[in-house]
C-alpha cells in the first residue's frame, strides 16, 4: 500500500493562495487557484521486484483520505524511478506512525522519494489526466517532469510552465503541482497525450528553432536550474 507512514504531521493549505494558478488547457490568467494537497511518491524497484512493487502501489490504503483519488504511472523512458504515485489528500494531509513491515517480508523497493504538493481540485486534476475513461488508460502517454527554478526566477518559471506552446497542434492535458515539503524540486509538471502519435506530432511541431531564443523551450530553460523528464504510461486506475 502506497501511503507513507511517518510521524504525525499536518499540512494545511493556508499559504497556497500565494502560489499562482495551475491547470491545463486554460489561459494562465483564468486558471483555477490551487486548493488541494497531493502526495507524490517516486519508487524504484529492486531487481526482479518490479511487478511485486507495482502490485503494492496499485492498492490504495484502506484508510486513505480520498478513496479512489490516485494515479499510478510506470516509467518508460527517462529518470531512474520505476513508478510515480500521485494521491489526492483533500485540502489538508495527515500522516501517522503505524506498524512497521514484518521482518520476514520480502523487500521490493530499492529507494523512494515522497513530496507533498499543492495543486488544483481533484475534478480538474482528473479531467486533465484522463481519469474516469478506461480507454484512455491503454493509449495515454504521460510526460512527468520535475523542475527547480533559477535563483529568483520562481514566478517566471511557473509562468513559462503554464503557458501552452502556440506551435502545438494536439490536445494535451496539463497539471502543474507546486512543492510544499519533500523532494529537492519546485514544480512537478505532468502532460498527458492521447496517444504516442499525438506525442510525436507535438514534439515535431514544437522543436526549438535554432538560435531564435523565442520558442517555449528556450523561455523555460532561461528560468530553470534543474529538470528531469520521464515518459510514462498509466497502470492504475484502469
Amino acid at each position: 500500500m502506497h501511503r507513507m507512514i511517518w510521524v504525525v504531521v499536518a499540512l494545511v493549505v493556508g499559504f497556497a493562495s500565494t502560489i499562482a494558478a495551475q491547470q491545463s488547457q486554460i489561459p494562465a490568467a483564468k486558471q483555477p487557484a490551487p486548493t488541494d494537497i497531493y502526495h507524490v511518491h517516486f519508487d524504484k524497484a529492486l531487481p526482479g521486484q518490479a511487478r511485486a512493487l507495482a502490485d503494492q502501489l496499485k492498492v490504495q490504503d484502506p484508510k486513505a483520505a480520498m478513496p479512489g483519488h490516485f494515479l499510478v504511472l510506470r516509467h518508460q523512458d527517462g529518470d531512474d524511478w520505476d513508478y510515480c504515485v500521485i494521491e489526492h489528500e483533500g485540502t489538508k494531509a495527515t500522516v501517522e506512525a503505524g506498524t512497521p513491515p514484518a521482518p520476514n517480508q520480502t523487500p521490493v523497493s530499492a529507494w523512494h522519494e515522497d513530496t507533498f504538493v499543492v495543486g488544483p481540485a481533484w475534478s480538474e486534476f482528473a479531467r486533465a489526466m484522463g481519469m474516469g475513461a478506461a480507454s484512455n488508460a491503454a493509449s495515454s502517454v504521460y510526460e512527468v517532469a520535475t523542475w527547480r527554478q533559477a535563483p529568483g526566477h520562481r514566478a517566471q518559471l511557473q509562468q513559462a510552465l503554464t503557458t501552452a506552446d502556440p506551435a502545438s497542434k494536439v490536445q494535451i492535458g496539463r497539471v502543474l503541482l507546486s512543492h510544499l515539503e519533500g523532494g529537492a524540486w519546485t514544480f512537478l509538471a505532468i502532460s498527458r497525450y492521447n496517444s504516442w502519435q499525438d506525442f510525436a506530432a507535438d514534439q515535431t511541431a514544437t522543436v526549438p528553432k535554432s538560435g531564435s531564443g523565442s520558442d517555449t523551450w528556450s523561455k523555460v530553460r532561461e528560468h530553470s536550474s534543474f529538470h528531469r523528464d520521464t515518459l510514462a504510461d498509466r497502470i492504475a486506475p484502469k
